[in-house]
């Protein structure tokens, strides 16, 4: 697999400290495996971990939560497994199963990685569901939904002037 971080359409950590969300971007050379991503994710702070959501190429997202020594991992679309190495890293940490069929499009991970912050596995199931939305889409209806969504639309620029 080539160096693919030109694809790469957002890469934020966010993390809340006292009650505050913030984001920050994530350096491409972070991005390159999941253990890589997981590494760098420990580096910041916040209550409840820090959450890594990475979006490529306008096809999928990974979202990666690290708290302590857990990791929880969800990528919106087991397909882009085959063509992505964060992808691929994803899918082997979660002990999956390379898909054989590219037009089976489903979402592959922990769906209740944001529970305790509101945002159910069903809720997030259906979300994930929806493919007339783009991942930065999905990403900002999850954001708004566990409370950081102003924030990662303005980091994304999906902010309306």
């Amino acid at each position: 697999m080539s160096d693919q971080v030109d694809g790469v359409d957002f890469a934020l950590a966010v993390f809340r400290e006292e009650g505050v969300w913030t984001a920050q971007e994530l350096a491409h050379d972070v991005l390159a495996d999941l253990d890589t991503l997981t590494h760098a994710l420990r580096r910041f702070p916040g209550d409840g971990g820090a959450l890594g959501v990475i979006g490529i190429d306008e096809d999928f997202f990974v979202m990666v939560r690290v708290a302590g020594a857990t990791t929880r991992v969800l990528l919106s679309d087991i397909t882009a497994a085959d063509e992505w190495e964060l992808a691929g890293s994803a899918v082997e940490h979660l002990g999956l199963p390379l898909p054989e069929d590219d037009d089976d499009q489903e979402p592959a991970g922990d769906l209740a990685i944001l529970s305790d912050m509101g945002m159910s596995a069903m809720d997030m199931g259906i979300l994930l569901d929806d493919f007339d939305l783009y991942p930065d889409e999905m990403v900002s209806e999850i954001a708004r939904k566990v409370g950081f969504g102003k924030i990662f639309d303005d980091a994304v620029g999906l902010t309306s002037a």
